[in-house]
C-alpha cells in the first residue's frame, strides 16, 4: 500500500531556527525552509527581507501522520515560538517575522484553532495569542544555503539562537517544574547526585553501560526522551556511550572546566539535568562524537513497552 504523507506549514520568525525541532522527530520525511503568503512570484531572500513582498519566512514539513499526527505538530510548533508577539519574533522584526499556521485542509484548521484555544487558555501567556490561522498559500522553497543551516552552519546556528533571545525565552517558558524536596523523595542518593548536583557515578558499575536490549532512554527527572538504543555502543569507557542524542534540540551544552579539565557537559533541555559529557572520540562513521551519559540519568523504556507510556512514535525507530 502506498504511504500517505500529508503537509504542514508554519510560520514561527526565523526559519533557521524553525526546521531543527520538527527535522528529528519520527515520522517527519522532510522539512523545508522558504517563504509563503504574499504576492511575489518566486521571491529571494534578498526581496523578503524588504518588507515589501508580504512573504512570511516558513518552513514546510512532510510527514506520516499515522506516526507523528497534525495535533503533535502543533503543540511543537506553540513550543518554539512567543504566540504573544505581534510585531515579530525575538530579535528578528517585521511582518515576515510574524508567527502564522496556515492549514492546508479544513480538518487542519480546525485543529489549528482548537489548539490556539488550548494554549490561550493554559494560563503560560499573560498576553494575548496573536498568531494568526490562515489558508496555506504556495510555498517557495528558500535557497540552498538556508535549507537545514542548523547542521550545514551549527556554530553560528547556536550563537544566533542565542543572541536572538529566542532559546533563553524558550527554555524559561517550557522548562520542567523541578520539586526540590519531592525529588529527594523521587530520586534515588546517586540520581539526585548526578542529576542535581552535577554528580559522577562509577564506571563499570551502574545500570546501563553494558545494556543492549531495544528502547529508548528518558531524562530520570522529567520522562524527555533523550537517546535511543539505536545509537549505542561500547566505548569501552564504563558509561553508557551514544553517538548522538535522539533529538539535538533535546539536550543543551556548557563548557565545564571542573576538576583541571576542559570538556563540554551535556544537559537535558527542558528539566536542565545533568546528564554527562560530549567527546570527540566517538566512530569516525557516524559523526565522531561520543555521548559519555550517567545511567543514574537515565530511565530505559523497553521498546515493547513503549505504547503503553505514551512514547508510540518511536517505534518507529525500530521499524525503519
Amino acid at each position: 500500500m502506498k504511504q500517505q504523507y500529508e503537509i504542514a506549514t508554519f510560520a514561527g520568525g526565523c526559519f533557521w531556527c524553525m526546521v531543527s525541532p520538527f527535522d528529528e522527530q519520527p515520522g517527519i520525511i522532510d522539512v523545508k525552509s522558504g517563504y509563503t503568503g504574499g504576492h511575489k512570484d518566486n521571491p529571494r531572500y534578498e526581496d523578503v527581507i524588504t518588507e515589501t513582498t508580504g512573504h512570511y519566512e516558513a518552513v514546510q514539513i512532510k510527514y506520516d501522520p499515522s506516526i507523528f499526527s497534525y495535533q503533535k505538530l502543533l503543540r511543537l510548533f506553540w513550543q518554539q515560538i512567543d504566540p504573544t508577539d505581534p510585531g515579530g519574533q525575538f530579535n528578528d522584526r517585521g511582518h515576515s517575522y510574524k508567527t502564522v499556521i496556515f492549514y492546508h485542509n479544513d480538518q487542519q484548521k480546525q485543529l489549528a484553532e482548537d489548539s490556539k484555544k488550548v494554549i490561550a487558555e493554559s494560563g503560560k501567556f499573560t498576553k494575548p495569542i496573536v498568531t494568526e490561522i490562515k489558508a496555506a498559500e504556495t510555498f517557495y522553497p528558500a535557497e540552498d544555503k538556508h535549507q537545514h543551516y542548523y547542521k550545514k552552519n551549527p556554530f553560528h546556528y547556536n550563537l544566533y539562537k542565542q543572541g536572538s533571545g529566542r532559546a533563553n525565552y524558550l527554555k524559561e517558558k517550557w522548562r520542567y517544574n523541578k520539586d526540590d524536596e519531592s525529588l529527594k523523595q523521587r530520586l534515588s542518593d546517586i540520581q539526585y547526585k548526578v542529576t542535581q548536583e552535577n554528580g559522577t557515578e562509577h564506571p563499570f558499575r551502574n545500570e546501563f553501560y553494558d545494556h543492549d536490549e531495544e528502547g529508548i532512554y528518558v531524562d530520570i527527572v522529567s520522562n524527555e526522551p533523550l537517546f535511543s538504543s539505536l545509537d549505542k555502543y561500547d566505548a569501552g569507557c564504563g558509561w553508557p556511550s551514544f553517538t548522538k542524542p535522539i533529538h539535538h534540540e533535546r539536550v543543551s551544552y556548557k563548557n565545564d572546566v571542573t576538576n583541571n579539565m576542559s570538556r563540554t557537559e551535556v544537559r537535558s533541555n527542558q528539566a536542565d539535568s545533568h546528564l554527562g559529557h560530549v567527546f570527540e572520540d566517538g566512530p569516525k562513521d557516524q559523526g565522531g562524537l561520543r555521548y559519555c551519559i550517567n545511567s543514574a540519568a537515565l530511565r530505559f523504556i523497553p521498546k515493547d513497552r513503549l505504547k503503553d507510556e505514551g512514547y508510540e512514535e518511536y517505534l518507529w525507530l525500530f521499524n525503519k
